[in-house]
């Protein structure tokens, strides 16, 4: 029979196994496509690939100087004989529109204004930049309208870190974490759909002493979320989480609620979602204690895209209970990843939870700070 504790250790070392044959194994790397030309008003010329656009400025990577972000004012001329679509200012599409309407083809801009060519070399339309909120790729752009099934798109990042030392004490640490989210569509030029989210956190520590108890630590969180979106900004929500947090007495709490989502920030660079849901939840204590409460969740999450393509994620979580008040409980965490090579990271993360009715002899309050390699999904 599998218990508890034989799945859980299981767990733990499923992310980190990620990590170590990401490392070992980098994806391939598809054959470049022909290079674009940027050249500035200054004079300097970027050989490389467009990544985005918006109405006032581009993003441009070239092997020698990375990404580089520039007002179309300073653009003296772009060429690439890509294929693109043009996606006018104030414009969200759904999927089921964006084939109609949408100028595509190979794309040169000069004078502030876009050419728009044919594949067969005729001319289709001018656009102005400042009229133009998106200029995507025609991978990208037959990509968005694909209907994806439940396994594909997920993005996010799997780190995992471990410690041992072997002295007088004897000493293991097991870090693990697994952040996954589906948007459909992922696209800010697609009015959003859905959105599917699933958070999987773990730290296991044994400190070993010759006649001594041995000390242990041992924290296990794993949340899922879907997002239905009925605006383009608000959204009704459906959540489910699972906690086991040895040194808070808290053997697992499970919790189930339904609410409301709103993303106050929405842009390339950073999001910022507060929620609202009711909820059941279930106690069960190291000291046989169980409880069952009526409460709410109160959340908010933030991510933000930092220089150099440094990450930076934080949310804050209250849980208040309304039969019983005194089982109030809380988290908070941020951590911030630093990218290497080829997906591969380092991640600096944070996290405490709070229990105000832990069984006697155990503080209310956990913290943990963890280290470790990251693996970012394509």
């Amino acid at each position: 029979m599998f218990s508890f504790k034989k799945i859980s250790k299981v767990l733990r070392l499923v992310p980190a196994f990620i990590v170590l044959v990401a490392a070992l194994f980098p994806a391939m790397v598809e054959a470049a496509d022909t290079p674009d030309t940027l050249t500035l008003t200054g004079g300097e010329i970027f050989i490389g690939k467009l990544v985005r656009s918006s109405s006032d400025s581009m993003t441009f990577h070239s092997d020698g100087a990375g990404d580089v972000t520039v007002a179309w004012a300073k653009v003296k001329e772009f060429t690439s004989s890509r294929t693109f679509a043009v996606i006018p200012k104030g414009v969200e599409l759904k999927a089921k529109q964006a084939e109609s309407g949408i100028p595509r083809g190979s794309i040169h801009v000069a004078d502030q204004q876009i050419q728009i060519t044919s594949a067969a070399g005729q001319p289709l339309q001018t656009v102005p930049t400042e009229g133009a909120a998106f200029i995507v790729d025609e991978d990208a752009y037959q990509k968005a309208l694909h209907e994806a099934n439940f396994f594909e798109d997920w993005k996010g990042a799997v780190t995992g870190g471990v410690s041992l030392v072997t002295a007088t004490q004897k000493s293991e640490t097991f870090t693990s974490a697994v952040h996954l989210v589906r948007a459909i569509p992922d696209e800010s030029w697609l009015a959003a759909r859905n959105r599917t989210l699933f958070n999987f956190v773990s730290s296991y520590g044994k400190v070993h002493e010759s006649n001594a108890p041995d000390l242990k630590t041992d924290l296990i969180h794993f949340d899922g979320e879907r997002d239905e979106y009925f605006s383009p900004r608000v959204y009704a929500l459906q959540q489910a989480a699972f906690d086991h947090n040895f040194s808070l007495g808290l053997t697992l709490q499970q919790s189930y609620g339904g609410g409301l989502g709103w993303t106050v920030v929405k842009s390339s660079r950073q999001t910022l979602d507060v929620k609202a849901s009711g909820s059941y939840m279930s106690q069960q204590f190291t000291d046989a204690t169980n409880k069952n409460l009526i409460g709410s969740i109160f959340a908010e999450t933030y991510h933000r895209e930092l220089f150099g393509g440094i990450k930076f994620d934080e949310q804050i979580t209250a849980i208040p209970a309304w039969n019983k008040t005194e089982a109030f409980s809380a988290n908070g965490g941020a951590g911030i990843t630093i990218p290497l090579k080829k997906g591969l990271g380092f991640n600096l993360s944070a996290l405490d939870t709070f229990l105000n009715d832990p069984p006697s002899g155990f503080r209310k309050n956990s913290f943990q700070f963890t280290t470790g390699v990251t693996y970012s999904l394509p």
